[in-house]
C-alpha cells in the first residue's frame, strides 16, 4: 500500500512540474514510465473504446421494442352504419378505429449469439489496449535509452572539449612565445573545433528524441527532459536454454496472438449467428377493431413470419465458414512469426552480452587513467602531439564501443520483452 501511495505521489509531483513552464525536467526511467501510464492520450483513448464496446454489450441484451399501430380512424361523420356506443363522452358513435401491438421474437438464439459476439468485441478491445501499450512502452523505453546514450556521449565530448581547450590555450601562449610551431597549434585547435562540431550534432540529434519523449509523456513543448539515470546494462542474464520458455510465454501473452485467436473465436460465433439467421423471426400481434367487423369490438391475436423459400442465408453462411479457415491460417502465421522474432531477439542479446562480458570491469577506469597520463605527458612534452592524438582517438573509440554495447544490450533486451509480450 505504501508503494502505491508513493507511486501516486511521484506521478502527482511530476505532473505538477509538467504544469510549470520550467525549461529542464529531471526524471528517472521508472518515473518516466509511471507518468506515461498515467498521462498518455493513446492509452486513454483505447480505454474509452473498451467502455464503448461494453456499452454495445448492454445494448445487445435488450429485446426489440413492441410496435403500436393505430389505423382505420375516420375523421368525418359516417351515416348508414350500425349504432355504436360513444367512446368518450358523446364522441365515437360514428367512428371506426383499429389498433395493433406487434412484438418481434428472435428465434434460434439470435439474441444470445449476438451478445456473445459483442462480448468477444470487448475482449478484442482489451487485447488492442495491450497491443497499444506494448508498442508504446517499447517506443518509450528505447527513446529513453537513446536519450541516455546521447547524454553519455555529450558528457564524453564535453570532458574532452574542456581538456583540449586548456591545452589549446596553453599552446597559444607557447606559440606567442615562439616555443612551438604554428602547425602544432593549428592541429590542436582543429581537434577542438571537431569535438565542438560533434557536440552540436549530438544536441541536434537529442532534440528529435526529446520531441518523441515529450509526446509520450504529454510534457510541455518548451521543456527539456533529462534522464537522471546513467546508461546501465539490463540486470538479467539471458541464456539460450530459456528459448523454449520465451516462446511459450509469447504464445500465451503476446497481444497480437491473443487478437488473432479472438478473431478466430469471433468467426466461429459469427457462423453460428449466420446459421441462426436462416430461421425466420416471429412477430406476434394483438389486435383490436371497432366498427370494422361483424363484431362491434373485435379483439384477436396473430402471428407472422417470413417463409424461407428463396433466401436461406446460404451465401453468408458459406462466407462465415471460409472466414473461420482464413482466421485459422492468420493465427498460425502470427504464432510462427512470434517464434522467429523471439529466437532472433534471444540470439542478438546473447551475442551482445558475450561481447560485453569480454570487457574487464576496470577497463573504463584504466582508459580514463591512461588518458590523464597522456595529457600530463603531452603538457610536459614527454610525448609528441601525434602520440597524444592517436591515443585520444583510441580513447574515444573505445569509450564509444562500451556505450554502443550498453545501448545495444538495452535495445535487444527491450526487443525481447516486446516479442515475448511481457516484462521479464
Amino acid at each position: 500500500m505504501k508503494k502505491i501511495i508513493f507511486t501516486l505521489f511521484c506521478i502527482h509531483f511530476f505532473s505538477f512540474f509538467l504544469a510549470q513552464n520550467a525549461d529542464t525536467l529531471r526524471i528517472s526511467r521508472k518515473e518516466a514510465e509511471s507518468v506515461f501510464l498515467a498521462n498518455n492520450l493513446d492509452l486513454i483513448i483505447q480505454k474509452l473504446e473498451i467502455s464503448q464496446s461494453e456499452a454495445r454489450v448492454v445494448q445487445a441484451k435488450f429485446w426489440p421494442n413492441p410496435t403500436l399501430s393505430i389505423s382505420e380512424v375516420n375523421l368525418w361523420r359516417t351515416y348508414d352504419i350500425e349504432k355504436q356506443p360513444a367512446l368518450v363522452g358523446n364522441w365515437g358513435k360514428n367512428t371506426q378505429i383499429a389498433a395493433e401491438i406487434e412484438q418481434v421474437i428472435q428465434t434460434a438464439g439470435k439474441r444470445r449469439k449476438n451478445i456473445e459476439l459483442q462480448k468477444l468485441e470487448v475482449e478484442s478491445e482489451k487485447y488492442e489496449l495491450q497491443e497499444v501499450l506494448r508498442e508504446l512502452k517499447n517506443l518509450l523505453r528505447n527513446t529513453v535509452t537513446e536519450i541516455q546514450y546521447n547524454q553519455e556521449q555529450q558528457k564524453l565530448y564535453q570532458g574532452q572539449i574542456a581538456s583540449i581547450e586548456k591545452l589549446t590555450k596553453s599552446y597559444h601562449n607557447q606559440l606567442n612565445q615562439g616555443n612551438i610551431s604554428k602547425a602544432e597549434y593549428i592541429r590542436l585547435k582543429a581537434q577542438e573545433i571537431e569535438f565542438k562540431k560533434t557536440l552540436v550534432s549530438l544536441r541536434q540529434e537529442i532534440e528529435e528524441h526529446q520531441v518523441e519523449l515529450k509526446a509520450l509523456l504529454m510534457a510541455p513543448s518548451n521543456s527539456y527532459i533529462v534522464i537522471s539515470d546513467e546508461l546501465e546494462i539490463p540486470g538479467k542474464e539471458i541464456s539460450e536454454l530459456e528459448l523454449p520458455k520465451w516462446m511459450d510465454m509469447a504464445r500465451e501473452n503476446r497481444p497480437d496472438i491473443l487478437i488473432a485467436r479472438n478473431k478466430e473465436q469471433y468467426a466461429h460465433k459469427n457462423l453460428e449467428l449466420q446459421k441462426a439467421l436462416k430461421t425466420p423471426d416471429l412477430a406476434f400481434t394483438l389486435e383490436y377493431d371497432r366498427g370494422g367487423n361483424i363484431m362491434k369490438d373485435f379483439v384477436g391475436v396473430g402471428v407472422s413470419f417470413d417463409i424461407p423459400i428463396f433466401d436461406r442465408n446460404k451465401g453468408n453462411i458459406q462466407e462465415a465458414k471460409l472466414d473461420i479457415e482464413k482466421k485459422g491460417y492468420e493465427t498460425r502465421k502470427t504464432i510462427l512469426k512470434s517464434e522467429s522474432e523471439v529466437n532472433s531477439a534471444v540470439q542478438n542479446y546473447i551475442r551482445t552480452q558475450e561481447i560485453y562480458h569480454q570487457i574487464d570491469e576496470d577497463y573504463e577506469s584504466t582508459l580514463d587513467g591512461l588518458l590523464a597520463s597522456h595529457e600530463k605527458n603531452f603538457r610536459l612534452r614527454n610525448i609528441s602531439m601525434l602520440e597524444y592524438m592517436d591515443f585520444l582517438e583510441t580513447y574515444i573509440g573505445n569509450k564509444m564501443i562500451i556505450l554502443d554495447t550498453k545501448k545495444e544490450l538495452n535495445e535487444y533486451y527491450e526487443n525481447l520483452q516486446y516479442v515475448v509480450g511481457q516484462d521479464l
